[in-house]
Protein backbone atom coordinates (compact mmCIF):
# COMPACT_ATOMS: atom_id res chain seq x y z
CA UNK A 1 0.00 0.00 0.00
CA UNK A 2 1.44 3.36 -1.06
CA UNK A 3 0.85 6.72 0.64
CA UNK A 4 -1.34 7.80 -2.28
CA UNK A 5 -3.59 4.80 -1.77
CA UNK A 6 -3.79 5.47 1.97
CA UNK A 7 -5.03 8.97 1.11
CA UNK A 8 -8.24 7.44 -0.31
CA UNK A 9 -8.85 4.80 2.37
CA UNK A 10 -12.41 3.78 1.55
CA UNK A 11 -11.63 3.18 -2.12
CA UNK A 12 -8.42 1.35 -1.25
CA UNK A 13 -10.21 -0.95 1.19
CA UNK A 14 -13.05 -1.72 -1.24
CA UNK A 15 -10.63 -2.57 -4.04
CA UNK A 16 -8.23 -4.72 -1.99
CA UNK A 17 -8.76 -6.56 1.29
CA UNK A 18 -12.48 -5.75 1.51
CA UNK A 19 -13.41 -6.10 -2.14
CA UNK A 20 -15.91 -8.78 -1.10
CA UNK A 21 -18.03 -6.03 0.47
CA UNK A 22 -17.91 -3.71 -2.55
CA UNK A 23 -21.07 -2.68 -4.37
CA UNK A 24 -20.57 -0.74 -7.61
CA UNK A 25 -18.21 -0.65 -10.56
CA UNK A 26 -14.81 0.69 -11.62
CA UNK A 27 -15.57 4.37 -10.96
CA UNK A 28 -17.73 4.27 -7.79
CA UNK A 29 -18.13 1.82 -4.94
CA UNK A 30 -19.73 1.57 -1.53
CA UNK A 31 -20.13 -0.75 1.42
CA UNK A 32 -23.58 -2.29 1.90
CA UNK A 33 -25.66 0.10 4.02
CA UNK A 34 -25.94 -2.45 6.83
CA UNK A 35 -22.11 -2.76 6.95
CA UNK A 36 -20.90 0.87 6.83
CA UNK A 37 -22.14 4.25 5.52
CA UNK A 38 -19.18 4.87 3.21
CA UNK A 39 -19.00 5.58 -0.52
CA UNK A 40 -15.87 6.21 -2.61
CA UNK A 41 -14.51 7.10 -6.02
CA UNK A 42 -10.94 6.91 -7.38
CA UNK A 43 -11.18 10.19 -9.30
CA UNK A 44 -13.50 13.24 -8.95
CA UNK A 45 -15.06 12.94 -12.40
CA UNK A 46 -18.59 13.72 -13.58
CA UNK A 47 -19.04 10.07 -14.53
CA UNK A 48 -18.11 9.07 -10.97
CA UNK A 49 -20.73 11.48 -9.60
CA UNK A 50 -23.39 9.85 -11.78
CA UNK A 51 -22.26 6.39 -10.69
CA UNK A 52 -22.46 7.36 -7.01
CA UNK A 53 -26.01 8.60 -7.46
CA UNK A 54 -27.00 5.15 -8.69
CA UNK A 55 -25.57 3.51 -5.57
CA UNK A 56 -27.33 5.59 -2.91
CA UNK A 57 -31.04 5.33 -2.12
CA UNK A 58 -33.20 8.46 -1.87
CA UNK A 59 -33.07 9.82 1.65
CA UNK A 60 -29.99 7.79 2.60
CA UNK A 61 -27.15 9.47 4.49
CA UNK A 62 -23.60 8.48 3.51
CA UNK A 63 -20.00 9.60 4.03
CA UNK A 64 -17.21 10.14 1.54
CA UNK A 65 -13.59 10.82 2.49
CA UNK A 66 -10.76 12.57 0.64
CA UNK A 67 -11.83 12.29 -3.01
CA UNK A 68 -15.27 13.53 -4.01
CA UNK A 69 -16.68 14.60 -7.37
CA UNK A 70 -18.79 17.70 -7.86
CA UNK A 71 -22.30 16.64 -6.91
CA UNK A 72 -25.51 18.04 -8.39
CA UNK A 73 -28.69 19.25 -6.71
CA UNK A 74 -29.68 15.65 -6.07
CA UNK A 75 -27.52 15.74 -2.92
CA UNK A 76 -27.71 17.67 0.33
CA UNK A 77 -24.49 18.48 2.20
CA UNK A 78 -25.24 17.86 5.87
CA UNK A 79 -21.78 18.60 7.23
CA UNK A 80 -18.04 18.48 6.77
CA UNK A 81 -15.10 17.64 8.99
CA UNK A 82 -11.36 17.14 8.90
CA UNK A 83 -10.23 13.69 10.00
CA UNK A 84 -6.65 12.88 10.91
CA UNK A 85 -5.34 9.55 9.68
CA UNK A 86 -2.86 8.21 12.24
CA UNK A 87 -0.55 5.22 11.76
CA UNK A 88 1.52 3.13 14.13
CA UNK A 89 5.03 4.54 14.60
CA UNK A 90 7.80 2.37 13.20
CA UNK A 91 9.83 2.81 16.38
CA UNK A 92 6.99 2.30 18.87
CA UNK A 93 7.35 -0.81 21.04
CA UNK A 94 4.64 -3.41 20.55
CA UNK A 95 2.27 -3.53 23.53
CA UNK A 96 1.62 -6.72 25.45
CA UNK A 97 -1.29 -8.81 24.19
CA UNK A 98 -3.09 -8.50 27.54
CA UNK A 99 -6.64 -9.84 27.22
CA UNK A 100 -7.42 -10.09 30.93
CA UNK A 101 -10.98 -8.93 31.46
CA UNK A 102 -11.49 -8.34 27.73
CA UNK A 103 -14.12 -10.37 25.87
CA UNK A 104 -14.13 -11.20 22.14
CA UNK A 105 -17.51 -10.21 20.74
CA UNK A 106 -19.88 -12.42 18.75
CA UNK A 107 -23.18 -12.01 16.92
CA UNK A 108 -24.98 -12.32 20.25
CA UNK A 109 -23.32 -9.06 21.36
CA UNK A 110 -24.50 -7.00 18.38
CA UNK A 111 -27.40 -5.32 20.27
CA UNK A 112 -25.00 -4.12 22.99
CA UNK A 113 -22.54 -2.90 20.36
CA UNK A 114 -25.24 -0.97 18.54
CA UNK A 115 -26.51 0.58 21.77
CA UNK A 116 -23.08 1.78 22.89
CA UNK A 117 -22.00 3.18 19.53
CA UNK A 118 -25.37 4.92 19.09
CA UNK A 119 -24.84 6.60 22.45
CA UNK A 120 -21.20 7.61 21.98
CA UNK A 121 -20.63 7.85 18.21
CA UNK A 122 -23.97 7.59 16.36
CA UNK A 123 -24.44 6.84 12.68
CA UNK A 124 -21.36 4.82 11.80
CA UNK A 125 -21.81 1.42 13.38
CA UNK A 126 -24.33 -0.84 11.66
CA UNK A 127 -25.81 -4.31 12.16
CA UNK A 128 -23.17 -5.97 9.95
CA UNK A 129 -20.21 -3.77 10.89
CA UNK A 130 -18.79 -6.58 13.09
CA UNK A 131 -18.17 -8.57 9.88
CA UNK A 132 -15.36 -6.13 9.05
CA UNK A 133 -12.98 -7.44 11.72
CA UNK A 134 -12.50 -8.52 15.31
CA UNK A 135 -14.28 -6.66 18.10
CA UNK A 136 -13.62 -6.74 21.83
CA UNK A 137 -15.32 -5.33 24.91
CA UNK A 138 -14.86 -4.76 28.61
CA UNK A 139 -17.83 -5.38 30.85
CA UNK A 140 -18.05 -3.89 34.30
CA UNK A 141 -20.66 -4.72 36.95
CA UNK A 142 -22.68 -6.53 34.29
CA UNK A 143 -22.69 -3.53 31.96
CA UNK A 144 -21.14 -3.05 28.50
CA UNK A 145 -18.49 -0.49 29.51
CA UNK A 146 -16.21 -0.12 26.47
CA UNK A 147 -15.48 -1.63 23.07
CA UNK A 148 -13.16 -1.35 20.07
CA UNK A 149 -12.53 -3.26 16.88
CA UNK A 150 -11.36 -3.28 13.28
CA UNK A 151 -13.07 -1.61 10.32
CA UNK A 152 -11.36 -0.72 7.01
CA UNK A 153 -8.72 -3.17 5.84
CA UNK A 154 -6.17 -2.70 3.07
CA UNK A 155 -3.17 -4.74 2.03
CA UNK A 156 -0.89 -4.64 5.06
CA UNK A 157 -2.97 -2.08 6.99
CA UNK A 158 -6.00 -2.43 9.26
CA UNK A 159 -8.02 0.35 10.86
CA UNK A 160 -8.84 0.39 14.56
CA UNK A 161 -12.32 1.83 14.99
CA UNK A 162 -15.46 1.99 17.16
CA UNK A 163 -13.37 2.96 20.18
CA UNK A 164 -16.21 3.71 22.58
CA UNK A 165 -16.50 4.02 26.35
CA UNK A 166 -19.84 4.40 28.10
CA UNK A 167 -20.00 7.79 29.89
CA UNK A 168 -20.40 5.98 33.23
CA UNK A 169 -17.03 4.26 32.79
CA UNK A 170 -14.70 6.90 31.37
CA UNK A 171 -11.33 7.63 32.91
CA UNK A 172 -10.52 4.00 33.74
CA UNK A 173 -8.14 3.31 30.85
CA UNK A 174 -10.48 0.89 29.10
CA UNK A 175 -10.02 2.41 25.63
CA UNK A 176 -6.24 2.22 25.94
CA UNK A 177 -6.36 -1.42 26.98
CA UNK A 178 -8.60 -2.35 24.05
CA UNK A 179 -6.47 -0.45 21.53
CA UNK A 180 -3.30 -2.05 22.88
CA UNK A 181 -4.81 -5.51 22.49
CA UNK A 182 -5.82 -4.82 18.88
CA UNK A 183 -2.43 -3.31 18.05
CA UNK A 184 -0.59 -6.29 19.56
CA UNK A 185 -2.69 -8.73 17.54
CA UNK A 186 -2.22 -6.79 14.30
CA UNK A 187 1.54 -6.39 14.72
CA UNK A 188 1.83 -10.10 15.46
CA UNK A 189 0.20 -10.74 12.04
CA UNK A 190 2.53 -8.30 10.28
CA UNK A 191 -0.21 -5.66 9.94
CA UNK A 192 0.34 -1.91 10.37
CA UNK A 193 -2.42 -0.44 12.58
CA UNK A 194 -4.00 2.86 11.62
CA UNK A 195 -7.05 4.86 12.65
CA UNK A 196 -9.03 7.98 11.90
CA UNK A 197 -9.97 10.67 14.42
CA UNK A 198 -11.76 13.99 14.14
CA UNK A 199 -9.13 16.74 14.01
CA UNK A 200 -11.04 18.63 16.72
CA UNK A 201 -10.95 15.70 19.18
CA UNK A 202 -7.81 16.71 21.05
CA UNK A 203 -8.37 14.25 23.90
CA UNK A 204 -8.57 11.21 21.62
CA UNK A 205 -5.62 12.35 19.52
CA UNK A 206 -3.48 12.75 22.64
CA UNK A 207 -4.39 9.22 23.74
CA UNK A 208 -3.45 7.76 20.36
CA UNK A 209 -0.12 9.58 20.34
CA UNK A 210 0.62 8.28 23.82
CA UNK A 211 -0.17 4.73 22.73
CA UNK A 212 2.18 4.85 19.72
CA UNK A 213 0.38 6.46 16.78
CA UNK A 214 1.55 9.42 14.73
CA UNK A 215 -0.32 11.77 12.36
CA UNK A 216 0.06 10.81 8.72
CA UNK A 217 -2.38 13.05 6.83
CA UNK A 218 -5.51 15.14 7.37
CA UNK A 219 -8.39 14.20 5.09
CA UNK A 220 -11.70 15.99 4.39
CA UNK A 221 -14.94 14.15 5.13
CA UNK A 222 -18.36 15.05 3.72
CA UNK A 223 -21.67 13.92 5.22
CA UNK A 224 -24.19 13.69 2.38
CA UNK A 225 -27.88 12.94 2.00
CA UNK A 226 -29.35 11.72 -1.28
CA UNK A 227 -32.38 13.83 -2.15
Amino acid sequence: MTPAEMNNPIWSALTTAQAHFAIGGPIAKRYPAEVAPFIAVPEPTAAAADALAELVAPGEVVNIVSVTPKLDQGWELLGTADVVQMVWRDDAPAPDEDAAGITPLTDADTPDMLDLTALVFPGYFRRRTPEMGEYFAIRQDGHFAAMAGERMKMLGYEEISAVCTHPNFTGRGYAARLINLLVAKQLKRGIVPFLHVNAANARARALYVRLGFVDRVTLPLWLLKRA
